[in-house]
């Protein structure tokens, strides 16, 4: 029997380590799991050793507050790890503390494979000085990932995007239609407010001034907010005095029916961008942080693009939002033009099969090369 301890703290993650374990076991009928996930991981088998939520913070003034339990956090999860003793110690994403434990354990323990690699490439490249050492495996889910790891020893190994095999294509507008007795000409607008509290805090009071501004110019529009697990009484509360009542969908299938039932999509940046391309669902990208963190980034950030789907385009394939951009007016006038115009929708379509197809993982689904990989070092 072999055991691995998984870690995952966000919403994201939480998704990957699902696919993972599956194709773990599906490799590995013996092996066993421990850690720390959310919903999904859960129902994979995994008993999480605290609430994932716990870990889902972003941004230097949103994780200040919270220092002092996540010390405690961090101490009570090396403490399982040492008692456990597991063959593997796997790491999903969420470097603030993922890192942090990887560091921790350091060598003679249990192998370490970290999933996901750090962004450093996308700013602050000068941290990834700090790396050697952290892990025996580092899974890269991006193709241009390798290049950049490999010259300072770090083991890069690029298993594809688990994007691919998410179903996020496979969506049933009919259904979705049928199920909230749309009209033929109802124009469903998927928001996508994010994960995390913070962010569904200060996303959706926009998409709320947005909505006020569109709905009088396009009467058919018909919202639809995308929560996601354990949200979904958050975004209720924050969309109860909305001036169109909004559809909300929690469950992964109805989200994907939602995509196929779509005429466009309002999105905060990360996987979302890249859900939405494989479901052929026009977007635009938007987001806001504390102007703290936003003033610490802009000095520090590499990449032309903050849209995953940009950067893989190399180009600005949707419009990016951001921060003083994230306004009502200027979120309602790109979602109008996007709405209105097919030539614009086509365009980025026809963009986003490009940018998806250099996710294909070498051989197999993606979730089953990472796992692969994980079980070649045992």
């Amino acid at each position: 029997m072999s055991r691995i301890f998984i870690i995952a703290g966000e919403a994201s993650g939480d998704v990957l380590g699902y696919r993972l374990m599956r194709a773990l076991r599906a490799q590995n009928r013996e092996v066993r799991f421990s850690g720390i996930g959310g919903a999904r991981m859960e129902e994979a088998g995994l008993t999480s050793l605290f609430p994932m939520q716990e870990l889902a913070l972003m941004g230097i003034a949103e994780i200040l507050p919270r220092v002092l339990h996540l010390k405690k956090r961090l101490a009570q999860t090396i403490e399982a790890i040492h008692a456990e003793k597991p063959d593997i110690l796997l790491t999903i994403d969420s470097p603030g503390f993922t890192l942090r434990v990887l560091k921790a354990i350091g060598a003679g323990g249990p192998k370490r494979v970290h999933y996901v690699a750090p962004q450093v490439w996308a700013w602050r490249q000068g941290r990834v000085k700090h790396f050697p050492g952290l892990w025996e495996e580092l899974l890269c889910l991006l193709p241009f990932e390798p290049a950049f790891f490999a010259p300072h020893g770090l083991h890069p190994v690029f298993t594809g995007h688990p994007v691919l095999e998410s179903g996020a294509d496979q969506g049933d507008a009919a259904r979705f239609r049928a199920i909230h007795g749309l009209a033929p000409d109802a124009a469903p607008l998927v928001l996508m407010p994010g994960s995390r509290i913070t962010e569904t805090r200060r996303l959706l009071p926009v998409f709320k001034d947005c909505l006020a501004l569109l709905h009088p110019r396009m009467p058919t529009l018909v919202p639809v907010v995308a929560a996601a697990a354990g949200m979904a009484d958050a975004v209720s509360a924050h969309v109860a005095d909305w001036p169109v009542k909004p559809i909300i969908v929690q469950d992964i299938s109805a989200r994907y029916d939602a995509f196929a039932a779509a005429r466009a999509a309002l999105t905060k940046s990360g996987t979302s961008t890249l859900e939405l391309a494989m479901a052929g669902v026009p977007m635009a990208v938007t987001y806001r942080v504390n102007p703290v963190s936003a003033a610490i980034g802009r000095r520090l950030i590499k990449v032309p693009h903050v849209a995953m789907i940009n950067l893989l385009a190399g180009r600005a394939l949707v419009p990016e939002l951001l921060q003083e951009d994230c306004r009502a007016d200027r979120l309602a006038d790109t979602m109008l033009a996007l709405l209105r115009d097919p030539a614009q929708a086509a365009a980025q379509r026809a963009g986003f099969a490009q940018a998806l197809a250099s996710l294909r993982a070498p051989e197999g689904a993606p979730s089953e090369a990472a796992a692969k990989a994980v079980l070649q070092l045992l």
